[in-house]
């Protein structure tokens, strides 16, 4: 099976444009405000439609309100959402409602954490296992942090699934090999300072997927 990357909290239309020509199946446009990554519907909407309809466009966010999906689908025309601090409940909600593939992330630092992706079978359609931020953050997730990938060791996966968390050029050959992931995702490790991705550093990493 092929391996696939998105480039996740994406800005400017040259990192975009990047991503796109480096071979990411998929792209992530970041809508929570305390985030380096934060896009404006405005934003959003110019990156939105650069996006070839080869390479699927994710909204992220924090446990969402409706009318924050609604303008945020229409805008950038998104075709998934992935959705941090949101229960099985709400997810399905989300899922029902828009009609777009949702991803549940789960935050990862021991085994047990992994038991929460059960709880999302039938309410969304793909598991960001991430790592787990430390207490107080202001940010789910975008932090540079990685978290033990044996822990994924022999885990009966209940749906398909993507690997986030501190990876970069220079491990993410051996996080793929580690763990089976079929689907890597990527932010702060292709950036040169907080939010601000770098384009050399978005082609090397899909390089280094693409060898592994």
């Amino acid at each position: 099976m092929p391996i696939t990357a998105k480039i996740c909290g994406l800005s400017t239309p040259e990192t975009l444009d990047a991503a796109i020509a480096g071979g990411a199946s998929h792209v992530g446009f970041v809508f929570f405000p305390p985030s380096p990554r934060h896009l404006s519907f405005k934003r959003a909407a110019e990156l939105g439609a650069r996006v070839p309809g080869h390479v699927a466009k994710v909204g992220v966010f924090v446990d969402p309100d409706d009318a924050l999906l609604e303008q945020a689908v229409e805008v950038a025309g998104l075709d998934a959402l992935q959705l941090h601090n949101v229960a099985a409940a709400r997810a399905a909600a989300i899922r029902a409602r828009f009609g777009r593939d949702v991803w549940a992330a789960v935050p990862v630092k021991t085994r047990a954490d992994l038991d929460a992706a059960r709880g999302f079978t039938g309410a969304a359609d793909r598991i960001l296992y991430d790592a787990k931020t430390p207490p107080g953050a202001a940010l789910p997730g975008g932090m540079g942090v990685r978290f033990d990938w044996t822990l994924l060791d022999g885990f009966h996966h209940p749906l398909p699934w993507a690997l986030s968390g501190g990876l970069d050029v220079g491990n993410v050959g051996e996080a793929i090999q580690r763990t089976g992931a079929t689907l890597v995702d990527v932010s702060s490790g292709v950036e040169s300072a907080p939010g601000i991705k770098e384009a050399g550093l978005i082609g090397a990493f899909l390089k280094a997927v693409a060898r592994a």
